[in-house]
């Protein structure tokens, strides 16, 4: 791109509160900042000054797999944020580059493959089974947050994690005010510290095992002096966390499918039609709230004709992305039978989400169980009654209230 066509003076630096949204509704801020260019500016309720926004699909994907960008500069960066106790924390997966990032997801990975997904299948459809005995037996109506959604993907992080039983209810509480920014700061650094510090012990029990579990792998990688227990715990408090966000997907998900009956008659009529349902879901889901956690453009770079300066903070919206109509046509109509279908709900690039092929089987798991065993399964409330969480990273409802 020639010095004549690049945009000289900066687009206008937008406030982006954080809005608590209910329902499947697109972040309005977000609808105008993408109406108001590729490139924009935003200042958000926490940190300090302002960032680069990027919002559609190919800029996207280039920002988050190009090394021009990093994480690691965030670190001692008082960049503007959504969550007041959003600050990295040094060695934290989140916030390496390659080849450090490369080399301790490397520790985990063959939890994650096909493979190591494959092998909790059996476990997560048993204790899927288990819940759903327990939600007929009950009868209606129901909470299907409560009975279902949250303690599924909670029961399988564990196993696939390797925490034990008894502590699972413990993690859940944990993570609950970690993703939260509605009790404020200290209490969210304190779940955060209480959680490291399980996850030190547990990975320190566990180094001469030879299981396959997350803290076994990663007791296994620190024992040979892979990784260090500092970073193996960063990674597995990240892995953890993650793991619940389908809690939330999957609460937006049948909130979507049960609100819009015609979407569940038709994954019930034709069932072949599931797994690339899931996937177009997972498109049209705003699942979080504003942003994830910005980049530093480590040299100049021009996106769009916009000069991107060295030092300057950088977001990208996976959630724009996936309604880019240059990518998706009509992004706003669910279409079961849109291919190709190249979302970015699992992210792109070095940190593309490791659990992305868990969630997709949980999500499959869920909508096979749900729809076969519990036949006219249909809300208890009309949708704009079904309350949705106030404070949190990541949207979904509060509870999911059902009858059949």
């Amino acid at each position: 791109m020639s010095e004549e066509t690049l945009v000289e003076t900066p687009p206008p630096v937008r406030q982006w509160p954080a809005i608590d949204l209910t329902g499947t509704d697109f972040d309005p801020v977000l609808a105008e900042l993408m109406r108001e260019g590729p490139v924009t500016r935003i200042r958000l309720p926490n940190g300090e000054g302002w960032a680069w926004l990027v919002t559609r699909h190919d800029d996207v994907r280039m920002v988050a797999n190009d090394p021009r960008f990093g994480r690691e500069a965030v670190i001692g960066s008082p960049v503007t944020r959504l969550a007041p106790h959003f600050i990295p924390d040094r060695g934290a997966v989140g916030f390496l580059d390659p080849p450090d990032h490369t080399r301790l997801r490397r520790a985990v990975a063959a939890a994650f493959t096909a493979k190591g997904v494959e092998r909790v299948r059996d476990k997560a459809r048993g204790i899927l089974d288990e819940l759903v005995d327990e939600l007929l037996e009950a009868g209606p109506p129901a909470d299907l947050t409560a009975a279902v959604l949250s303690p599924f993907p909670i029961a399988v992080i564990c196993e696939l994690m390797g925490v034990p039983v008894a502590d699972r209810h413990e993690m859940h509480s944990w993570t609950q005010l970690i993703l939260s920014s509605a009790h404020g700061k200290e209490v969210s650094e304190r779940a955060k510290r209480d959680m490291s510090a399980y996850f030190a012990d547990l990975i320190g029990l566990r180094s001469n095992s030879a299981a396959e579990d997350v803290t076994s792998l990663l007791g296994a990688a620190v024992g040979r002096g892979e990784v260090t227990l500092e970073e193996a715990v960063g990674l597995a408090v990240l892995l953890q966390i993650g793991g619940e966000a389908v809690t939330n997907n999957s609460g937006q998900m049948f909130y979507l499918l049960l609100s819009r009956p015609e979407l569940a008659e038709r994954l019930c009529r034709e069932p072949e039609l599931r797994p690339r349902a899931i996937d177009e879901l997972l498109r049209y889901i705003p699942h979080r709230n504003a942003v994830g956690l910005s980049r530093i453009a480590l040299q100049d770079v021009e996106i769009k004709g916009v000069r991107i300066r060295a030092g300057d903070a950088v977001y990208v919206s996976y959630l724009a992305a996936n309604r880019d109509p240059e990518v998706f046509p009509d992004p706003e109509t669910i279409d079961f039978s849109r291919s190709p279908n190249p979302h970015l709900a699992f992210g792109f690039g070095p940190h593309y989400c490791p659990g992305g092929q868990l969630a997709r089987l949980e999500s499959e798991l869920l909508v096979d169980a749900l729809l076969d065993r519990v036949p006219g399964l249909r809300p208890a409330v009309p949708p704009d009654e079904v309350p949705f969480k106030k404070g949190a990273l990541i949207r979904g409802p509060e509870a999911l209230p059902v009858t059949w």
